[in-house]
């Protein structure tokens, strides 16, 4: 009895070790790939994971990396893994020198956003993922660089990451893989070509406040003689206006006379009608008597020459007086 209960003990404890190592636990975010005697069976999900002790097995997988220091040492990190982390990843690949279509040599930081979509593939497709991905993005970051020009590159990023992004998403399709991103860190031209560039930098910035000097001189001078011609027609309209203004003074003046003398004919040609007497002698008279005023007028020494018929005229003026005896012109 005591050695039935000494070997069911032993399968007891057995049992429970074999069951405690049947049970496996996968954290968030990550999967197994279980092998069965060598051979694929399943692929463990997060949680709690019923398996077959020896008979199953998780697949080891060792996955190199490409590591860089600070001073430009390259080394390969290896490391041996037994779950896959299906988070998105961020590889930073070591910088690499990669020639322009204008033969310019330059050196490109880049970094890889993927995520692992199919951990089946990604261990079976594929032997080493990382330094897959890695030449891949090597090799097609050559092809595409090599058909732009150096200054195409420089102002191009969006459009290389946007084409290298397209490709590579494309072939690693094949290794259960998800290219999310794909950034240029650094894009480094040699050394002469940076002053090369800083100097036409500086002569495209001198080219540009000379045009920028020039471009308001002229609009300074555009608006001086725009301002000119303004105050020119201006000052043309004020003396059209004045001009015309005197003028219509002038006119009512000469109207507003030639209505007092038109009204003061009308009363002497009534004054004289009542005595009887011709008005067109007294008219006539007074208009010689103006002109005689107008011609011994001034400072020089004159000779007035009057002609024959003035004399009847003089002596037409001696009735004039007589005409007015006795009447009263009305005011």
């Amino acid at each position: 009895m005591d050695g039935a209960l000494a070997l069911l003990f032993v399968i007891g404890i057995f049992v429970i070790i074999f069951v405690f190592r049947g049970i496996t636990v996968v954290r968030q975010a990550e999967a197994m790939v279980v092998e069965r005697l060598g051979k694929y069976h399943k692929t463990l999900s997060s949680g709690i994971n019923i398996i077959v002790p020896v008979f199953d097995r998780a697949k080891k997988i060792n996955w190199r990396y490409v590591k860089e220091t600070s001073d430009g040492t390259k080394y390969y990190l290896v490391k041996v893994l037994s779950r896959i982390d299906l988070r998105e990843n961020v590889y930073d690949f070591p910088r690499q020198n990669v020639i322009t279509k204008d033969n310019v040599v330059i050196e490109i930081n880049a970094l890889l956003y993927f995520q692992i979509t199919d951990p089946v593939k990604a261990v079976y497709e594929i032997a080493n993922l990382p330094d897959a991905i890695e030449k891949l993005t090597q090799t097609t970051l050559r092809n595409v660089i090599g058909e732009m020009d150096l200054d195409e590159t420089l102002a191009s990023r969006d459009k290389v990451n946007s084409t290298l992004k397209l490709i590579l998403d494309e072939a690693t399709d094949k290794w259960g893989v998800k290219v999310n991103r794909v950034e240029l860190q650094d894009i480094n031209p040699p050394g002469d070509i940076k002053d090369a560039m800083e100097k036409q930098m500086r002569a495209e910035r001198d080219r540009r406040a000379a045009i920028l000097t020039a471009e308001g001189q002229k609009r300074a001078r555009i608006l001086e003689a725009e301002g000119f011609r303004e105050a020119t027609i201006n000052k043309a309209q004020g003396e059209k206006q004045a001009r015309v203004l005197v003028a219509e003074g002038m006119a009512e003046a000469r109207v507003k006379v030639a209505k007092a003398e038109a009204e003061a004919i009308v009363n002497i040609t009534e004054s004289i009608s009542m005595s009887n007497g011709d008005p067109s002698t007294y008219l006539i008279a007074i208009r010689y008597i103006d002109t005689l005023k107008e011609m011994v007028s001034g400072k020089e020494n004159k000779v007035v020459y009057l002609p024959y018929e003035a004399t009847g005229v003089l002596s037409s003026l001696g009735g004039i007086k007589d005409m007015f005896n006795g009447v009263k012109v009305s005011k």
